[in-house]
């Protein structure tokens, strides 16, 4: 059995990004949906006067356009979003602009997805 610490220990150095990777293989591998409990816990009211991205629980993200002289820099950003990607799966996304990086992903993963894009030069939207 492996040593439950250590497994802990590994797993917080993960990213967001490729902890939520982690889940999807988990959820393939085992057969199971770790979302569909959350997905019954958020299903309540929003709060009065609450945004309406804010009752709205998966999000899009969405690669509008790259400058020609921030192509690689996206490139290995899309590759960071979307771990699962080879090189020639994220040069053809990144050039076939606009297309969606993630799709259904929770808030954390669209902040996080949209933050590391925009760092290497994308212009990016969350629908």
């Amino acid at each position: 059995m492996a040593d439950i610490a250590n497994l802990i220990e590994e797993l917080s150095k993960l990213t967001v990004i490729e902890a939520a990777d982690l889940v999807k293989q988990l959820e393939t591998k085992w057969g199971v949906s770790a979302a569909a409990p959350v997905a019954a816990a958020a299903a309540g009211v929003p709060a009065a006067g609450a945004a309406p991205d804010a009752a709205k629980d998966t999000f899009d993200v969405i690669l509008v356009s790259v400058p020609a002289d921030k192509k690689i820099a996206a490139i290995k950003a899309v590759r960071e979003v979307k771990p699962g990607l080879g090189l020639a799966e994220a040069k053809a996304l990144v050039e076939g602009a606009p297309k969606p990086v993630l799709e259904g992903a929770n808030k954390a993963d669209t902040d996080a997805a949209k933050k590391r894009l925009e760092e290497a030069g994308a212009k990016v939207e969350i629908k």
